[in-house]
């Protein structure tokens, strides 16, 4: 469904928590609301809606929007809440899933019995974490491009998927040619942009630190540019085929943001909140627990930076009031590890000592100690959502053995091919790994007693890993005393 002019602007977080997918029509048909990710709703009229599964859900929601049978890989039924949000399987059952919500949320959540109580699931429909980028290459329906490209650009916007800030740019004029037509000098001046930055770009990295350091820091250091200017430049910078029919044009457009969205490890990924050790620091050793976003996908697992959200503020939007947009600080990728360069595992907090522990994903992957021998290090990933996080990489890996991944052709279009940049060799990059940041546990003894050891190369201390395949990573385990 397209959004109509002059539509309502869409509902904060907060108001979506509280609404509905179920409203009662009569004693035997009910009107069920699906939302796209834009927040547009589409209400269904179902009958015997207790016995309803997914995949009936699913159709009727392609049948009234008139999408391709490509539609039926590329998007899922979600059940989602600010609290939880689960991709539900064909056969899932969506109203008794609703009825059981609170269990969920106790299950897999830490939150107070008030906030249970107050949450409220709604069925969405967006992109299925088990679609192949390589399959979205090929998709030529302009709706269900346009769907995807909505849902990218809502997760760039929103911080979900990080980018550096020349990513940021190019996305940015993407979705300026989407929405303001092709560039034109005369009326897209850095003073037009500025009144709409929030709508193109996300939102703008914060300063760390604070107090004396801060100040000297801001002192130091020359004022950035103003955003509308790089994001003017980019849009400037796009080439357009003068004669492309709109439709084409948009189409090519939709094609090209994703294309470029594919370079961020974490697209298409599903995401789950955690926790992990901070590395002792200062010369009291101080460590506590570093919140994080681990993002799973066909390819592998990515452990992204999550720190407190701050306000970022962009004038001008709206009567004069300007848009404060939640944006996470100097978000960018901790750990990032493809299905064959790890192993994992995940407890529960009966099996830690004394009972009291906590559940934990465990991945351990190849890396080196002190002394610079191979070692292998230990990340423990704190969240009562470690089963269903460990479920799904054991899926991932079941889906991906025997399937041949053509790789994606170079991105063609709208984007500049006359800049290359080495993205993933830049060490200040959002996408690279940052492992110093990592305090992990670096050897292991016979898969009983984890601690300190020189290792010898023999075995896992973890016994499920990629099976298939080649892989590059070698357990460790220690030399016998």
């Amino acid at each position: 469904m397209e959004n109509e002019e002059g539509a309502a602007v869409p509902p904060s977080p907060a108001q979506r928590s509280q609404r509905s997918s179920v409203s009662s029509t009569g004693a035997r048909v009910l009107d069920v609301v699906v939302y796209l990710v834009d927040d547009t709703p589409v209400p269904l009229a179902v009958e015997n809606l207790p016995s309803v599964s997914a995949h009936e859900l699913h159709r009727g929601l392609r049948d009234a929007l008139q999408l391709p049978d490509v539609a039926a890989d590329a998007f899922a039924l979600w059940l989602i809440s600010p609290l939880l949000e689960v991709q539900l399987k064909p056969r899932h059952q969506p109203y008794k899933l609703c009825r059981q919500w609170p269990e969920l949320l106790f299950r897999f959540t830490d939150c107070s019995e008030e906030e249970i109580a107050q949450d409220e699931p709604a069925l969405q429909f967006r992109r299925n974490v088990f679609f192949p980028k390589h399959r979205e290459l090929q998709v030529e329906s302009p709706e269900v491009l346009r769907l995807l490209y909505e849902e990218a650009k809502l997760n760039v916007l929103e911080g979900r998927y990080p980018c550096d800030p020349e990513d940021g740019e190019q996305l940015g004029a993407l979705a300026c040619r989407l929405t303001l037509g092709p560039y034109d000098p005369d009326r897209h001046t850095p003073g037009a942009l500025k009144t709409s930055l929030g709508e193109f770009l996300p939102p703008p990295r914060g300063h760390r630190g604070g107090g004396l350091l801060g100040v000297l820091r801001k002192r130091g250091s020359t004022r950035a540019p103003a955003p509308e200017l790089g994001l003017l430049e980019a849009f400037r910078a796009l080439r357009d085929e003068a004669a492309s029919p709109e439709p084409e044009a948009q189409s090519r457009l939709h094609h090209t943001y994703l294309q470029h969205c594919h370079r961020l490890p974490y697209y298409g990924c599903a995401f789950f909140p955690g926790e992990i050790d901070r590395p002792a620091q200062g010369f009291l050793h101080r460590g506590g627990r570093k919140p994080v976003s681990v993002a799973i996908s066909l390819e592998g697992v990515y452990i992204v930076d999550s720190k407190e959200k701050d306000q970022a503020w962009y004038p001008g939007v709206g009567p004069g009031l300007g848009l404060t947009c939640p944006c996470a600080r100097w978000q960018h990728v901790l750990l990032g590890l493809r299905f064959q360069e790890l192993s994992w595992d995940h407890t529960f907090p009966e099996e830690a000592a004394g009972g009291n522990g906590d559940h934990v994903l465990w991945l351990e992957f190849d890396g080196q100690g002190e002394d610079g021998s191979p070692v292998n290090k230990l990340l423990k990933i704190y969240s009562k959502q470690a089963e269903l996080m460990s479920g799904l990489i054991e899926y991932c890996i079941e889906l991906s053995a025997g399937a041949e991944v053509t790789p994606p052709e170079p991105p063609t279009g709208a984007v500049p091919s006359d800049h290359p940049r080495p993205r993933l060799q830049r060490q200040d990059s959002v996408v690279c790994s940052r492992l110093q940041q990592l305090a992990t546990i670096d050897y292991v003894e016979d898969g009983q007693e984890i601690r300190r050891v020189k290792p010898r190369r023999t075995a896992s201390f973890f016994t499920r890993q990629l099976s298939h395949g080649p892989t590059t990573y070698v357990p460790v385990r220690p030399a016998e005393a």
